[in-house]
């Protein structure tokens, strides 16, 4: 399963000269805990995260800016003092743009990102949703939340195994001669097939279900197709004679 099938079409982003209140009230309208920065292409070039705001954040002494603390969360508009507040500190976030905040380069995925590789990228920065960007301009094309991706984490195996098995009988293929099994989102499929090519419509096909988080394929074929060496040799000779053989796709990433 792709980033793009679970992904949001708002682009959550600012310009890299909006101001720390416009952050703040981005960040508010679309309850969301980061926003990409952009250039005038709509290119990501960072992210601005509630910590990028926060003292620690800002590389300015914690003791000192006057910023909440304790995950009281982000200033209200209406809390700040005029002028900025108290310390000096404190007016200087105050003026700071997003380009003079943002954590750069900006973490992206693309539309065809498995949502696991997307998790990890997450995991690795410290954040819970991504910029997705279109391939091949590179613009911001939507936004990738951490709620997305734990719902397709969290759908239970009988209801993915049913999903693949009526994927897999769309394609008329005889569910005799095929083991399907769903083990934390990863699905398993051995079994023979009558053709090579039959491979990869297999594949295609699983992957659309819900909830495939990685797929493992492990099967044999009669005849290989592409590759015009269709002998009609009965199935059970060796591969060398009678055209057939042994096919293993695993499509999978790096541990947490």
């Amino acid at each position: 399963m792709r980033v793009k099938d679970v992904m949001g079409r708002v682009a959550i982003a600012v310009q890299r000269d909006a101001t720390f209140a416009e952050l703040v009230a981005t960040m508010r309208r679309f309850k969301v805990d980061a926003v990409a920065v952009v250039n005038a292409d709509g290119r990501p070039v960072g992210t601005v995260s509630e910590d990028d705001l926060l003292p620690g954040g800002t590389g300015l002494p914690s003791g000192e800016a006057g910023l909440p603390h304790g995950g009281e969360g982000l200033p209200r508009g209406e809390d700040v003092p005029a002028g900025g507040g108290r310390h000096p500190d404190y007016r200087r976030v105050m003026e700071m743009t997003a380009e003079e905040l943002m954590a750069s380069p900006a973490p992206t995925v693309v539309g065809e990102t498995p949502i696991r590789e997307a998790a990890l990228l997450m995991h690795v920065n410290g954040v819970r949703q991504l910029p997705v960007i279109d391939a091949v301009s590179g613009r911001i094309a939507g936004t990738v939340h951490q709620a997305d991706l734990l719902r397709i984490f969290a759908r239970r195996a009988p209801e993915v195994l049913a999903d693949v098995a009526a994927a897999v009988a769309r394609l008329r293929l005889d569910p005799r001669t095929l083991t399907i099994s769903v083990d934390a989102g990863v699905v398993g499929i051995q079994g023979r097939l009558a053709r090579r090519s039959q491979i990869a419509r297999l594949a295609e096909a699983a992957q659309q279900a819900d909830g495939v988080v990685d797929l493992r394929i492990d099967v044999t074929y009669d005849h290989d197709d592409l590759t015009g060496d269709l002998t009609g040799e009965p199935a059970d000779r060796p591969a060398e004679a009678a055209g057939t053989g042994r096919a293993t796709l695993a499509r999978t990433v790096p541990e947490d």
